[in-house]
């Protein structure tokens, strides 16, 4: 599949709580494979999925088990630890199992894969899996749904445990739109089709545009062609994180014990009802973790 991981770059490792962002296709299903991954960890974070086109299966070790589909967020908090899979199928639908709006034809996967760190004092909560199919609204000519936090006087009932936001825009071509956003927040514009401006500067697609907090108003405009975008957003995370792999911690050797926990309990299946639980219905083994760069990873603030 084609897959850009625009966060975390060289640049920037978080925007707001934001720490994760893979865009991926649009890709054909059929010529492809699709997405197939199975069981593997998390910790520490938040798993946001959302699609443009495609159908995805999720089964997660909290006895969860959904189709992801486009316009409607999962969102799966790891916490202490949690184990998932996925596996993309090749019916295309739209919100709320309807005709999809995005013009891309059947069997097409095209969407994100978003995290979130967990603060301190959330990071070893049980883990959970929460479904929120937001509203889509307009906003100046755009289309735009809310699927984490607040914006526009729409509010999403999916759990935040820091002050954040998440958003899809969809212009027209031609249309420049002006945003009210907390200025405590910084913000990022994740350009998935188009080519869009961010307050005078372009951003084209496949990037992520960055504004720093203190911005009381962002503008966005689309040029001759339609665009779709995120927008991400959050008060500047606070505390310096460690993420390797499927795992966000706070310490080299805090990775390292996740690592040999997730190795020892349910590949060599050592505690398979342990930290990680277990997967029902996924017809195959779980991922092994890789082995461990030979340096000490280093924090990223």
């Amino acid at each position: 599949m084609t897959v850009r991981r625009t966060l975390p770059q060289r640049g920037r490792s978080l925007i707001g709580a934001w720490c994760f962002a893979d865009h991926y296709g649009p890709d054909d299903v059929a010529a492809t494979g699709g997405m197939v991954v199975p069981p593997h960890p998390h910790t520490g974070l938040q798993t946001v999925s959302w699609l443009f086109a495609g159908e995805i299966e999720h089964r997660d070790s909290t006895g969860a088990h959904a189709m992801v589909r486009p316009g409607e967020l999962n969102l799966m908090t790891a916490g202490a630890g949690i184990q998932h899979s996925e596996v993309s199928v090749s019916t295309l639908r739209g919100p709320q199992g309807g005709p999809s709006s995005t013009g891309e034809g059947s069997g097409m996967l095209h969407g994100v894969q978003l995290w979130t760190a967990l603060p301190e004092a959330d990071r070893h909560r049980a883990p959970m899996f929460e479904r929120f199919v937001p509203e889509v609204f307009d906003h100046e000519g755009a289309s735009v749904s809310v699927f984490l936090g607040s914006l526009l006087g729409r509010t999403s009932t999916a759990s935040a445990f820091t002050p954040i936001v998440g958003a899809q825009f969809d212009l027209p071509a031609n249309t420049t739109v002006t945003v009210p956003v907390d200025a405590g927040f910084e913000h990022g514009v994740l350009v998935d089709t188009g080519t869009v401006t961010l307050d005078g500067v372009t951003i084209p697609a496949a990037h992520i545009g960055y504004r720093a907090p203190g911005a009381t108003q962002l503008t966005i405009a689309s040029g001759e062609e339609a665009a779709r975008i995120l927008l991400l957003g959050g008060e500047p995370f606070a505390e310096a994180i460690v993420m390797w792999w499927n795992f966000v911690g706070r310490s080299h050797d805090e990775i390292v014990e996740s690592r040999t926990r997730w190795m020892a309990e349910v590949i060599d299946g050592a505690d398979p009802d342990g930290r990680f639980g277990r997967v029902a219905g996924y017809d195959g083994r779980a991922l092994p973790a890789p082995e461990m760069p030979n340096l000490r990873l280093r924090p990223r603030i």
